[in-house]
């Protein structure tokens, strides 16, 4: 039987596999949705997105979280949404939501430089 670890590892290989492609993750489309939307979601929201970011280069980050990281990140930068990011005021609920999920899930791998990293990151993007 396929543990949801099994699953969450294909997901991984495949969004690595295709990080080139429109469907996959890569750094530019996540760069770009984050200037995009900053105003939209705010500091803190963006910040917490962020966390993510920089916790795939924190030696506590395993294959697991980086797994769940990546999912979190392709489906923030997903242009498919479950609500669309053009719907007003509900239009990154989902997108925040999966990203909620996925600190709970990669919480050890979130330490201090990992937070002055993205704190300095938002600071940059709003200034």
């Amino acid at each position: 039987m396929c543990s949801i670890w099994n699953i969450i590892y294909k997901i991984l290989a495949n969004l690595m596999a295709t990080s080139t492609s429109s469907s996959g993750y890569s750094e530019k489309r996540f760069w770009s949705k984050c200037k995009r939307c900053a105003t939209k979601i705010g500091t803190e929201s963006l910040e917490k997105v962020l966390y993510l970011y920089y916790a795939l280069d924190s030696p506590q980050c395993s294959t697991k979280h980086k797994a769940t990281i990546y999912g979190a990140l392709a489906y923030v930068v997903s242009p498919i949404d479950a609500i669309p990011d053009l719907t007003p005021v509900l239009g990154y609920t989902d997108d925040l939501t999966v990203v909620a999920a996925a600190l709970v899930a990669v919480a050890t791998c979130i330490d201090k430089e990992v937070r002055g990293k993205a704190k300095s990151k938002v600071t940059e993007v709003f200034s």
